[in-house]
Order: structure tokens, then C-alpha cells, then sequence
């Protein structure tokens, strides 16, 4: 892996979507923290494509507004400026093919005011129906030519990546039709979290570790992903998609095939995201009746979270009164390897829940107890490690030590690793790592097309059961709880516990399980 420490090549960036949401808010504080971080090319050129009516003056106010409203630091006007004067702007729909002819010329003087060197970024950042016909018109317009002597062309596609299984196959065919593998970059802005990355980190590079990393030495795995805010405004979207298809087939499967995964020969993209693939297609896919039993969905019912109410899911804004649509999902899943072969992942998301979360916690199994028999010891603390991926980024290591006087008593401690307490944090939206990777042609942090239909077909068992249940009424759970008794009882069926989602900042060991 290279240091990262120096600029990205010369290029152009074509955001689809351009006028939208993401763009002001995310994409282009983020270029304008690689900027300040003396990572962007110094010849660039970035050009915004949407339906909105604008032409360039008025893009580059509205991303200066988004600036000033968006970055995680202080603008520094000269940098500032110096994105905003490289940027263009193309209106036109976008499967209008005389927008693309407009783009091309664009583009030829972009590299000739900008000494861009014919490379070019496209970003998909438009909602999903788009991504497929927007790639096959960049066809058409040669816009995506590439070869391993000329100038390259790459595209980021947003997610979701699919609505199903099939859904997935059918654009990754479309756009392999198009385009090679290796152009293609399908994102997951998790991936861009550094606590994520440093999973993989922390297990290769530490030896005391990766030793007992197997089916041996560890009881099972929990991974959650809990957020407190509802749907909110999103509703429509909301209903038609639901927690499973939202969170699981990406962002839990991210983490399950990070944590689970095998050493990589070596830290390139294909390495690395070969061993991914292999995780996922060592999932017990579930049988029907395997689905009723190991998973549990839920809506949020009407509570108080931080304070604030959050009304019934059914009563949000846009949202189907009789909607079966679930806020809140919980599973168990084997995989079936020689590691892990016996060992249960429990994975949970859910909105509405008590405190924003995310989490792998490993629970190794129990020290024998035979030499406590005739001590006061009754039961022995459990010994865990829980890697927090977000809000407060760290690493906790659970032991058993010796309270201190003359009798044996035994106490549960904790070694704790805050990022924030070693290492200068630097702005970021997430996108910034992901944005340069993409540049550099480095496509670890990118999903290739295995791991996503390696994801959904996870996934798509579970759909189908639902879907032949039909429109169930669903368990609920209060807003701002842990979530539904149902996914306690899917745990504790195996005589263990959910690591507690509502603790504070000052928890104590010996409630740190549901």
C-alpha cells in the first residue's frame, strides 16, 4: 500500500447529479479537504451535469454557498478559490445524448485550460434507474475508452446497488457491457471511515491477535449498525426499501467480511477483495424455514429519543398506514469455513433506537472455571474486544483482574484505545479517502462485482420468505429503546446476550449486556 502522501494524478471529475444534494454536501467539501491536505492534482478540472438550469458562474456560487455551509474546516479563501475556478457545468438530462456531445467538447477544453492529460472521474451521483443509462450513453459518446497506454476512465457508482439479487446482476451485466472491471468503482461510503479500515489493520498487523482469531478461541461475533433518527422526510423512499435492504447486503456485510476474512497475500484491491468474496460465499444461505427462526424485523413505534419525540413509523410522513416495511432487522449467520465453523454472527440495524452505535464486538469464550471452585468467585467476567466504528472511534479490550484485599475477588476492567487521545484527526466527510483512491486507481475500498452480488444473495433468501408471508403486522418496539424482545429472544436461545445499544459514556462493566 502506498503512504498516501502524494497528489493524485491529473484528471477531470464529471459529478452526475452535479446540482444535487451530495455534491454540495459532501463531494466537494471533501476535494476541498484533500486541497488543504496538498492531495489534489494541481491540474484538475471538475464538471457538474444535471437537469438543473445553470450554467458555470452560477454552479460555482452555489458549491462556494455549500462550502461555506459543508466543510469540516475553516475556508481558506486562495485554496477556496482555486477549486471553485475549475469548475464547469453541463445542463442536460441524462439520457439526452447531445448533453454528452456538450460534455466531450467540455472535456477536450477542460484538458487544455486545465492540463487534465485526458483522464476523467465520472461520479454517479444520481438516484439508481440512472446509473445503467448513463454509463451506456458515456458509451455511446466515447467518453469511456480506456486502455493501459492511454489517458484512464473510471466511474464511482453510488449505491444502492440493486433493489434484489437480480436487480444487482442485471446492472452489473449493463455495465460490464460498457465497461472493464477494473473501471468500474462501486462505492460504500463506510468503507471511507478509517476505524473501518483499521480493522483489517488491527488484525494482520498485530500478532497477539490474529492467533485467536478463529473458531478456538472465540464464543461469537456481534456486529451493530444502530441509529437514533426515524425516516424523517425520506418516508417514500423509506417504505419501499426497508432496513434490510438499506443496511445489511453493504454496510453490515462490509464489516462481517472484514472481520471474518482471511489474510490477503498481499494489501491490493484484488487480494483483498477476493478474500471478501470468499466470506460471503461461505454464508449458510437460509432455507424458508431457517428464515423464520434466526431472523427478526420490527418497526419503531412512537418514543422519545435524546430528548425528542419520534412519532410512529406508521404514522410518519409518506408512509403507508398497513406498511410491512421493517425499520429495525436482527440476524444470525453462520459461515461455513474452517475458521469460523461453529461460530454465530449476530448482526442488527435498526432507526430509532436509543443511542447512535456501530460496532464488532468479539467475545472470546470463558477461561475454565475449575480453579475458582473453592474461592468466593462465583462466575468469571466476560472477556471481549469491541472495535467502535462510530460516533466515539476506539478499541476496548475486556479483562478479568483481582480485586484488591485479602480474599479472591474478581472484577471485570477494560484497556481502552480512543483515536482521538493518538492521532490528530484531519476534516472529513468520508469521501475524501475514497475520492483519492479512485484517482490513484486504487481499488481496495471498492466493492467489485462479486462482493455485491455475494451481499444480496445473502440477502435475497430472506426477501423471498417475507415476500410469499405477504403484508404481516409487524413487532414493534418503542423509539429510543434497544430495540424488539423478539431479538433478545433470538440470542437468547443460544444462552447469550446483545451488547447493551443505551449505555453511556460512563458505563460500567457489569451492565454491559442486555
Amino acid at each position: 500500500m502506498d503512504d498516501r502522501t502524494q497528489p493524485a494524478p491529473p484528471c477531470a471529475l464529471v459529478i452526475f447529479g452535479g446540482a444535487g444534494d451530495l455534491t454540495k454536501r459532501l463531494l466537494t467539501p471533501a476535494l476541498y479537504h484533500l486541497r488543504r491536505s496538498k492531495l489534489m492534482p494541481e491540474n484538475f478540472a471538475m464538471i457538474g451535469f444535471a437537469r438543473t438550469d445553470l450554467d458555470d458562474q452560477s454552479f460555482r456560487a452555489e458549491i462556494g454557498k455549500g462550502l461555506a455551509e459543508f466543510s469540516k474546516s475553516k475556508l481558506v479563501a486562495a485554496d477556496r478559490d482555486w477549486l471553485l475556478k475549475r469548475m464547469h457545468y453541463v445542463k442536460s438530462g441524462f439520457e439526452d445524448p447531445a448533453g454528452y456531445d456538450a460534455l466531450k467538447a467540455l472535456l477536450e477544453k477542460a484538458n487544455k485550460e486545465h492540463g487534465t492529460e485526458g483522464n476523467v472521474l465520472f461520479y454517479l451521483a444520481t438516484p439508481a434507474p440512472a446509473f445503467a443509462p448513463i454509463v451506456e450513453q458515456l458509451g455511446r459518446a466515447g467518453l469511456v475508452t480506456h486502455d493501459d497506454t492511454g489517458p484512464w476512465r473510471r466511474v464511482i457508482v453510488e449505491k444502492p446497488f440493486g433493489t434484489d439479487l437480480p436487480s444487482a446482476e442485471e446492472l452489473n451485466r449493463r455495465l460490464q457491457a460498457v465497461l472493464s472491471e477494473d473501471q468500474i468503482f462501486r462505492i460504500d461510503h463506510y468503507l471511507g471511515k478509517e476505524t473501518v479500515q483499521n480493522i483489517m489493520m488491527f488484525r494482520f498487523a498485530n500478532g497477539i491477535f490474529e492467533p485467536l482469531w478463529n473458531r478456538d478461541h472465540i464464543d461469537h461475533v456481534q456486529i451493530t449498525v444502530a441509529e437514533t433518527v426515524g425516516v424523517e422526510t425520506r418516508g417514500k423512499f423509506y417504505d419501499s426499501t426497508g432496513a434490510l435492504r438499506d443496511m445489511v447486503p453493504n454496510h453490515l456485510c462490509q464489516l462481517l467480511t472484514m472481520t471474518a476474512m482471511e489474510p490477503p497475500t498481499r494489501f491490493n484491491a484484488d487480494a483483498v477483495r477476493t478474500e471478501k468474496a470468499k466470506v460471503l460465499d461461505a454464508v449458510q444461505i437460509y432455507r424458508p424455514e431457517d428464515v423464520a427462526r434466526n431472523v427478526v424485523r420490527a418497526q419503531y413505534a412512537a418514543g422519545d429519543v435524546g430528548g425528542k419525540h419520534v412519532a410512529d413509523y406508521l404514522k410518519e410522513p409518506n408512509v403507508a398506514p398497513d406498511s410491512a416495511t421493517e425499520t429495525y432487522v436482527a440476524m444470525k449467520l453462520s459461515i461455513d469455513n474452517w475458521r469460523w465453523a461453529g461460530v454465530p454472527f449476530y448482526l442488527r440495524t435498526g432507526k430509532a433506537l436509543a443511542k447512535r452505535q456501530t460496532e464488532v464486538a468479539i467475545q472470546f469464550k470463558q477461561a475454565p472455571f475449575a480453579m475458582f471452585r473453592d474461592t468466593p468467585v462465583d462466575s468469571l467476567p466476560q472477556n471481549d474486544l469491541i472495535i467502535h466504528v462510530q460516533p466515539d472511534e476506539g478499541v476496548t479490550l475486556r479483562l478479568s483482574a483481582k480485586v484488591p484485599g485479602p480474599t479472591v475477588h474478581i472484577g471485570g476492567v477494560e484497556m481502552r484505545f480512543n483515536y482521538k487521545d493518538y492521532f490528530k484527526s484531519t476534516p472529513s466527510t468520508g469521501y475524501e479517502t475514497l475520492i483519492y483512491d479512485c484517482m490513484k486507481g486504487d481499488a481496495s475500498l471498492f466493492q467489485r462485482a462479486d462482493n455485491i452480488e455475494g451481499g444480496w444473495r445473502i440477502v435475497q433468501p430472506i426477501l423471498d420468505a417475507w415476500a410469499k408471508a405477504g403484508k404481516v403486522k409487524l413487532p414493534t418496539y418503542p423509539a429510543g429503546s434497544s430495540g424488539p424482545d423478539e431479538a433478545t429472544a433470538l440470542i437468547k436461545r443460544d444462552h447469550r446476550r446483545w451488547r447493551r445499544i443505551d449505555r453511556g459514556p460512563d458505563w460500567k462493566l457489569s451492565n454491559a449486556a442486555e
